[in-house]
């Protein structure tokens, strides 16, 4: 059960070097819509530094653009290529202190566990998250453009949005003597 809220916005972020792909949803009640996605496209850019920067400017300015009041960001899986990884993260560490500087709070979500939330599988394709997402939040074809990195990224927005009404896990315990001293307030008395 999703908890309603009166308005939210939350950007989601699909981190890459070459092409880096973002979200926008707007959560009114339980209802989520999504009011933008699209790419920065980043392949014209051959200085690894000047793309952090590129990176840095994009996201500052759809924050400006669309005020989300948090970020949901796709962890960046572990490939075997180690400069790959490395490139991956500084482009995710950028976005992540774009929505930083301006106080938004920031979660990270695995890709397994992005594509769970949306399709219940968490080996889905890139075309079964995108096919979902589109029959979820009624998004035409010729709004997704050519790239799945913007689909991807309304996925991590989305998982979020999912995810807000779920309570935490607590940590595990290892005795009811233990769990009532870390839950006070489940004990009816």
């Amino acid at each position: 059960m999703i908890r309603p809220v009166k308005e939210k916005i939350i950007l989601g972020i699909d981190p890459g070097t070459n092409i880096m792909g973002y979200g926008v949803i707007k959560v009114v009640g339980t209802k989520a819509e999504v009011v933008t996605l699209g790419v920065i496209d980043l392949r014209k850019c051959t200085d690894s530094y000047l793309k952090l920067k590129h990176i840095y400017e994009r996201v500052h300015g759809i924050i400006n653009s669309y005020l989300p009041d948090e970020l949901a960001i796709e962890a960046p899986f572990f490939g075997k290529n180690v400069q790959s990884m490395l490139k991956l993260g500084r482009a995710q560490g950028v976005a992540i202190v774009a929505a930083l500087c301006r106080d938004i709070p920031v979660t990270e979500y695995a890709p397994l566990k992005i594509k769970m939330a949306i399709t219940g599988n968490g080996q889905a394709s890139k075309e079964q998250v995108a096919d979902m997402l589109k029959r979820i939040l009624k998004i035409r074809q010729e709004d997704i453009g050519p790239f799945m990195d913007a689909t991807d990224a309304l996925g991590a927005a989305y998982c979020h949005y999912l995810q807000m009404g779920k309570p935490e896990i607590a940590k595990s315990v290892s005795s009811w003597k233990e769990y009532i001293a870390k839950n006070p307030d489940k004990v009816k008395r």
